[in-house]
Formats: C-alpha cells, sequence, structure tokens
C-alpha cells in the first residue's frame, strides 16, 4: 500500500506525524507533499524535525494569496505529482486550503481521500475553514473522526456509516510524542517565563482583521499585564495588522513565532492560554491549562463539555475570565486521546484497502 500525505500550514504537521510514523511500522511505502501554504522556517520546516520527521519528498512552494488564488495554485501544482505517483490513499489533514485543493484533485482522478480530523464543525459558514471542512468530508472515502460528535455529525450529514472511522486524536499523539523534548529546551527559563504567564496566539480574520476588535484585544492584553506576564507569539499577518493599527503593547512580551517546542513548553506551564486557535483548544485540554478562546464558537466542543476551554466572543470579559480560572487537579483525557491514534489511522486504511 502506498499513502501520499499533503500538508501545507503549521496545524497540519502534529497531525501528520503520528501518523507517518506507524506507516513506516506497518511497512507502508509513504510519500509526504508539502505545498508550502506555510513557507516561514518556524511555521513548517522545523516542524518536521521538531517531530522526527524526515523533508517532504515534494514541495509545491504554493506560497501564500487570496484564499482562491491559493487553492487553485496548489491544485494545479499537485495534479502533477498525483499522476506521477498513483497512491493508493491520499490523505488531508485537518481544514487549510491545502487539505480542500488535495480532496477535490485526488476524487477527479479518482485516487481514494482519506480525511484526517474529519467530522468537525462550527457551523459558522463565515470562517473559511469550515467551507474546507465541509466540502473535503463530501469527497471523502475514508472519515477518520477525532471525537464521537464528529461520528454522530456526519452521520446527521448522511454519510454512510462503512465510511466513518472514529481514531481519536492525532495531535495528542504528537503533544505527549514530544513533551519530554520540548521540556528540555528550557525555552521559558530562556525568556524569563514562570507559572504566572498568560500565552497568546491571535491569527483569525475575525480578530485581526477589524481595526476596532484588533485595538479591543490590544488594550485588552495591555490590561492583563499590569497584572500578570502576558506572552504573545505572533503570527506574522498578525504582527502586520498590529503595526499598521500603530498598536504597540510595551506590557506584553512580543515574539516571533516559536516552533512547536518551545510553545509546548511555554503552554504547559502557562497559568492560561488565550487564542482562536482550534489546536491550543485541544493541547491545552490534554495538559489540563486553562484556555480562553476569543471566538463565539468551536469545532472542538469536546475541549469544552471534557475540558479546559471556554469560548469569549467578547474580549472585554477576558480580564474578569482569567481571575476566576483554576487548573483541574487532573489533565482531563477524552476518549482516543491516549497517543495511538495514528495507528488507529493505519489500521483503517489498511482495513479499507
Amino acid at each position: 500500500m502506498k499513502l501520499l500525505h499533503v500538508v501545507g500550514a503549521r496545524p497540519n504537521f502534529p497531525k501528520l506525524a503520528p501518523v507517518h510514523r506507524a506507516g513506516q511500522e506497518a511497512g507502508l511505502s509513504q510519500v509526504v507533499v508539502h505545498t508550502g501554504q506555510h513557507y516561514d522556517d518556524a511555521l513548517s520546516d522545523r516542524f518536521f524535525r521538531d517531530l522526527g520527521i524526515a523533508p517532504p519528498d515534494v514541495n509545491l512552494s504554493a506560497g501564500s494569496d487570496s484564499h482562491a488564488r491559493q487553492t487553485a495554485r496548489i491544485m494545479e501544482r499537485i495534479e502533477p505529482v498525483l499522476l506521477e505517483q498513483r497512491p493508493d490513499w491520499v490523505l488531508v489533514y485537518g481544514d487549510v486550503n491545502s487539505t480542500l485543493a488535495a480532496a477535490v484533485v485526488a476524487s477527479k482522478l479518482g485516487i481514494r481521500v482519506a480525511h484526517v480530523e474529519a467530522g468537525l464543525r462550527s457551523f459558522d459558514r463565515t470562517m473559511p475553514e469550515e467551507i474546507n471542512r465541509v466540502v473535503t468530508d463530501r469527497l471523502a472515502d475514508l472519515l477518520l473522526t477525532p471525537s464521537r460528535d464528529a461520528d454522530a455529525q456526519l452521520r446527521s450529514e448522511g454519510e454512510s456509516e462503512s465510511e466513518i472511522v472514529f481514531v481519536g486524536n492525532v495531535m495528542i499523539d504528537s503533544l505527549f510524542y514530544a513533551l519530554p523534548a520540548a521540556r528540555a529546551t528550557g525555552f521559558r527559563e530562556k525568556i524569563g517565563v514562570n507559572g504566572t504567564a498568560v500565552i497568546v496566539t491571535l491569527h483569525r480574520p475575525s480578530n485581526v482583521d477589524d481595526s476596532a476588535r484588533i485595538v479591543l484585544l490590544a488594550n485588552v492584553l495591555s490590561e492583563i499585564a499590569l497584572e500578570r506576564p502576558v506572552v504573545f507569539p505572533a503570527h506574522p499577518r498578525t504582527r502586520l495588522r498590529l503595526a499598521a493599527a500603530g498598536l504597540k503593547m510595551d506590557r506584553v512580551q512580543m515574539l516571533e513565532p516559536v516552533g512547536y517546542l518551545e510553545m509546548l513548553d511555554l503552554v504547559e506551564h502557562a497559568f492560561a492560554v488565550v487564542t482562536d486557535s482550534g489546536g491550543l483548544q485541544e493541547e491545552t485540554t490534554a495538559l489540563g491549562v486553562p484556555c480562553l478562546t476569543i471566538r463565539p464558537n468551536t469545532e472542538r466542543p469536546i475541549t469544552i463539555t471534557e475540558g479546559t476551554n471556554r469560548l469569549v466572543p467578547d474580549p472585554a470579559d477576558i480580564v474578569g475570565e482569567l481571575r476566576h480560572l483554576r487548573r483541574p487537579a487532573v489533565a482531563p483525557r477524552p476518549e482516543g486521546w491516549d497517543g495511538h491514534a495514528g495507528e488507529r489511522v493505519i489500521s483503517a486504511l489498511v482495513s479499507h484497502r
């Protein structure tokens, strides 16, 4: 059996790693295609090193652009790769433009598609990722879900029971794998952060592209910094938006994007995380770290019902919420968050051959 994995952006890489390792252990032939949707070293190349994956076999160097142009460029460049490789399965991960583009092209070529992290929904069609999730699931031949609510969602959308396989959360496989190395970086000590810090990530257009909202967020973070340290590894586009709005946030410790291991070291020892990221909602749950998600909805409701995550749609509420947060005595472990999801993905692919 030959697998072709398609990844392109930071959230994809921790999902690929455990599946790729399990495929190696099973003796399967594998090809990794990096679309180049993210091309900064801290956002992509370091993940391969940190998670023990060999460099990609193919890099499409798609780069950033509008959603339409980026998706079209990936589709155009991946087609000859799929024609040359002719894999038994194309594996796509998560909900980025690379996920959608590869699923469309593979489906039209008659190559089976497996979607890792299928069935997640925010029910917010203003999010480009939601469109990517829905379309990818309609095209996929095998729907590999991270949680039981995702199974139920796919059934409600009319997907065949034979195509839905619960495998658990591959992101948590990577977290468990990487924690020892993350702790060994000593990153938080290097930047002078202890267990009282609030770690921040913001990148979604709904937060950073609205000029009034980004000003409100900057003011809130500066207010938090009066009470406890605030560390903000800023996504490049977020930095651009902050600069365009003339926002400096002198009391906030701003960092360039950090690697996966360094970020884990920060998050594991944080007082809390303030974010709009999907992956961090899951990682904080697994680590037992309180998380405030600055969104009105989430495609990962299990992080709320069984985890440490809270939705805070109004940034003005963040300060008050932080004052009432406490770590749970034991970190939650939802079903399938056991470090073996990657193995179950490979078992599902083999059994559906």
